[in-house]
Formats: C-alpha cells, sequence, structure tokens
C-alpha cells in the first residue's frame, strides 16, 4: 500500500513538473530571443525564397514578424518539407509552423491552431487539349499533387478513381505537368495561380478548372497545450485584423496587381473555429 502511495505521488509529481515544463515556451522563446517558425519557402506567395536578396518573404513570413515583434524577440525561419509540418512542431524543432497548413479536424488531436489566417479552394489546372472542362473527368487519370499536404486525401475525395502522383514541392509537381507525366495538377488555388501566371505565352495551352475540390483553412500550428503561445499569437492576428494591416498584407501579396490577382479578401481572420 505504502508503494502505491508513493508511487502515486511520484507520478503526481512528475506530472505537475511536465505539466509546468510544458507550459513555458512562450518564456523559452522569450530567454532565448528568438522565434523559430517552420515554413516551406517554396509556396509562392505564402512563403518562397526572394531571388535578388536571397532571404524568405511572403505573407505567411509577414504574419510570424508581426507574431515575433509582439513578443519581443527576433523571427528565425527554418524551411522544412510539407510531410515534416507537424513532426517538427511536435519535436520542438520549431516553435510555430506557418507553411500553408491546413486545419481541420484529425490534425486537432496532434497539434492546436492559431485563428484562421486564409481560406482558399483546391483547384486543378489541365492542359486544354486534354479535352477535360470538369473535375469528374480526372476519373482514370494522373492527377498530380504536393505529398503530405490535403490535396492528396481531398482528390481521392473528390474523384475516388484518379490516380494520384504526389512530390516533394509545388514546383515539382508543376513541372511534372508540363512534362506531360500527369493530365491535372492540384493545389491552394492562391498557389496554382501564381504557378499559372508564371507560364508566360504557355497559359493559352492551360486552363484552371472553376469548380472547387475543396475549401481549406489555414492557420498557423502551434503544439498541444501551449495556452499562453497561441494567446499571443492569436492576439496579434486580431490586432493586424482590427487595424487594417491583416487586409494590406492580404493585398500585398495576393491583391490586383500580383500573380494570383485577388481583387477582394472573402475571409477576415477573426475565428479559430471550423466546420467539421
Amino acid at each position: 500500500m505504502r508503494f502505491r502511495i508513493a508511487a502515486s505521488a511520484f507520478a503526481a509529481a512528475a506530472l505537475l513538473l511536465g505539466t509546468a515544463v510544458h507550459a513555458d515556451q512562450l518564456d523559452d522563446i522569450k530567454k532565448k530571443g528568438q522565434l523559430v517558425v517552420g515554413v516551406l519557402g517554396t509556396d509562392e506567395p505564402a512563403t518562397f525564397i526572394d531571388p535578388k536578396t536571397r532571404e524568405i518573404i511572403g505573407y505567411e513570413v509577414d504574419l510570424v514578424n508581426a507574431i515575433a515583434k509582439k513578443i519581443g524577440v527576433k523571427p528565425v525561419l527554418k524551411q522544412i518539407a510539407v510531410a515534416a509540418r507537424i513532426p517538427e512542431l511536435q519535436q520542438g524543432h520549431v516553435d510555430l509552423v506557418a507553411a500553408g497548413l491546413t486545419h481541420n479536424k484529425e490534425r486537432e488531436a496532434q497539434i492546436d491552431f492559431s485563428l484562421t489566417t486564409f481560406v482558399t479552394g483546391q483547384k486543378a489546372i489541365v492542359k486544354k487539349d486534354s479535352g477535360i472542362t470538369g473535375v469528374p473527368q480526372l476519373s482514370g487519370k494522373k492527377v498530380l499533387t504536393i505529398r503530405g499536404g490535403t490535396q492528396e486525401p481531398n482528390i481521392k475525395k473528390a474523384v475516388p478513381g484518379a490516380e494520384v502522383v504526389t512530390f516533394d514541392t509545388s514546383q515539382q509537381a508543376f513541372q511534372a505537368l508540363q512534362q506531360g507525366k500527369g493530365v491535372g495538377y492540384v493545389d491552394d488555388e492562391a498557389a496554382l495561380l501564381n504557378s499559372y501566371a508564371k507560364l508566360g505565352p504557355q497559359k493559352a495551352q492551360y486552363v484552371v478548372l472553376p469548380q472547387n475540390l475543396s475549401t481549406e483553412a489555414l492557420a498557423i500550428g502551434i503544439r498541444k497545450g501551449e495556452t499562453g503561445l497561441k494567446a499571443v499569437v492569436d492576439e496579434t492576428l486580431r490586432e493586424l485584423e482590427k487595424s487594417g494591416e491583416a487586409e494590406k498584407i492580404f493585398f500585398k501579396w495576393y491583391g490586383p496587381k500580383t500573380k494570383s490577382g485577388f481583387d477582394k479578401r472573402s475571409f477576415k481572420i477573426e475565428t479559430d473555429k471550423i466546420d467539421s
């Protein structure tokens, strides 16, 4: 009995200590003087490498820079792969993930999310001479996309008969489409339109299908249970929205004068709730 009581007391103390340590992430960030953020660096215009400065810039970079400023530390961007986003966060290699991360119910069991920072639809682009005019016609065809994101399961859900071929980066997948290794390429609308714009005169050979395969709520990933860090992240995002700065940042990267060419913002940064 004494052993059981002692063991229980030890377990309770360990749990309490573990909770205290776990809750110190925000303090640790302040102590080390830097906020390490996992980004893709290959997802223009969200996070990509400026060809002139070789620095990572973009929409999500501007948001995390504001968060780092709010905390009072230096932002440090760490380039990670799509499939490594959640593991890198869980293992403590990064403090946050700002890498085109879709917030869904399945991932809520693994990590926490900030307020939704972007809402986008996933679309497909095909070669015009393929004769494909709608998403259902991709059934039985090779469809190319990024490995480790929500694109692959969304394609399989929308077009069960499609053969999905994945690549490490969006650039590789889109290049494979141009090389004829598949009939269609699927990505988030903003990123897809950016790739489409880069085709220049060759744009006439391709068409973006009008239907969405899915609608995605993107957010910043936060380690599970880090309530202090989530609070400051969300507070920063709310302040950006309230001041109008969030809309300015959106149009800077996605507006009419950009390759994405959006003339309006269809969302506000205001909630971390998503549809089931």
